[in-house]
């Protein structure tokens, strides 16, 4: 059978983030991918200028097409732009199958925002409430938790509070943070699970949230348990940003041939 995937996010035209991102990543996983628009920006590795949210309508149009003709056996969204475009993802994840894996993402690399204020309280409200797993990095796990996150113990603290607002399952990322690269799987057991690897020096980490919560998507779409869904994308993303290309002047993307 031929797993499926589905990504639900804005695109980055330099292909280093975003929906390409999240379609090479399902693809080096061996599993189809679907992509569900719902902001436009323009960005490359040294800059975003501009993100531009589509209506509401088109974004639920989207992915009602392809859910009723290639459902996916796992989804994930990415930027969602506004609340408007929040609210009706969640709604339409009401009736979704399959797991959810919601990337809070907030800022760009550059630190361009891809959600207004009103959304984030929108993304904890209704959308959170639907996710199989949540992805936040340290900055989107304090924004949502409401507190400073800037150790382990932050991280686990981060996690019960997420968790608490109905996610499922929460992994807080600790790839700012010094030292070895460190995130924490807090899982619907009440368990906690951490994921350590080297820290590698480079600049070369455009995209990095998105191809780590793209390969525990095409990983639950295959079926994989998801403490291992975790280790296997862990371990893809640190071979991929150590084998970087070396592309654009600022902050270039990962290799997504890694593996």
């Amino acid at each position: 059978m031929v797993r499926v995937a589905l990504t639900i996010a804005g695109p980055d035209p330099s292909g280093g983030a975003g929906l390409q991102a999240d379609l090479k990543t399902f693809h080096q996983f061996g599993v189809y991918g679907e992509a569900v628009v719902t902001l436009i920006t323009v960005q490359n590795t040294r800059q975003a200028t501009v993100a531009e949210t589509l209506r509401p309508e088109l974004v639920i149009a989207q992915i009602r097409a392809v859910v009723e003709d290639i459902p996916p056996h796992a989804a994930k969204t990415g930027a969602l732009g506004n609340r408007a475009v929040v609210d009706a993802v969640a709604k339409t994840a009401e009736a979704f199958a399959f797991p959810l894996v919601v990337d809070p993402v907030m800022i760009s690399k550059h630190g361009a925002p891809l959600i207004d204020t009103d959304a984030r309280a929108a993304l904890a409200e209704h959308l959170i409430p639907k996710a199989f797993l949540v992805t936040p990095n340290l900055h989107e796990a304090a924004a949502l938790a409401g507190f400073e996150v800037c150790d382990p113990e932050g991280m686990r603290r981060a996690a019960r509070r997420l968790a608490s607002l109905g996610a499922r399952n929460v992994l807080v990322k600790g790839g700012h943070l010094r030292g070895d690269a460190i995130d924490v799987l807090y899982t619907s057991d009440g368990c906690f699970r951490e994921y350590t690897a080297p820290r590698i020096e480079t600049r070369n980490t455009h995209g990095t949230g998105c191809t780590y919560s793209a390969a525990i998507t095409a990983e639950l779409a295959r079926g994989t348990p998801l403490a291992d869904a975790v280790a296997r994308a862990k371990e893809f993303l640190t071979e991929a940003i150590r084998t970087s290309p070396g592309l654009g002047g600022g902050t270039g993307p990962l290799n997504h041939l890694a593996g």
